[in-house]
């Protein structure tokens, strides 16, 4: 496996040659592109960075958490992976964050805690992605694209506490 890496490395260099490419040169262009890019989308970031962290600081992840936990005890999902049902699409490193929370505070094969991981590999920092992603192309995204991406999530979510019961009941 350690040769893996050494070996495209090689291929491109292989090619490159074969091709008459200029290395330093696409390798230069193609880095100055993606400066260019990252710098474009450092106001998105921004943008969405303090959002999240006005989310999670004025305690609406709380309150909504509470709001919505007669409805996910209903349908069995363990209370204590509501706040990382609200934040996950919103935040990678918020729902990291309340992931270890989880963890810290519950058994490791404790139906919550399964659930919470499988939440975290069954669904996607949605918005977080659709910011980046759309500002990069500089298009507008459309109301589509946030409808079947949430619902994406919910199913993932929802899967996420049903999938645990059935594989670890």
């Amino acid at each position: 496996m350690n040769i893996v890496m050494p070996l495209i490395i090689l291929v491109v260099l292989k090619t490159a040659l074969i091709k008459k490419v200029d290395i330093v040169s696409a390798f230069c262009e193609g880095a100055r592109e993606n400066l260019i890019t990252a710098f474009e989308l450092c106001p998105t970031l921004i943008l969405l960075m303090t959002a999240i962290g006005m989310f999670t600081s004025s305690g609406a992840s709380d309150g909504l958490s509470s709001l919505l936990e007669p409805l996910t005890s209903f349908l069995g999902f363990p209370s204590e992976c509501t706040a990382l049902m609200l934040v996950r699409p919103i935040s990678g490193s918020g729902s990291l964050a309340v992931l270890e929370n989880i963890l810290s505070s519950n058994p490791a094969d404790s139906f919550a805690s399964r659930t919470a991981c499988v939440m975290m590999g069954a669904t996607e920092t949605t918005l977080y992605t659709i910011a980046i992603y759309f500002a990069a192309v500089s298009v507008k995204p459309q109301i589509r694209v946030f409808i079947s991406s949430f619902s994406a999530d919910f199913a993932g979510l929802l899967f996420a506490s049903i999938i645990t019961k059935i594989y670890f009941g």
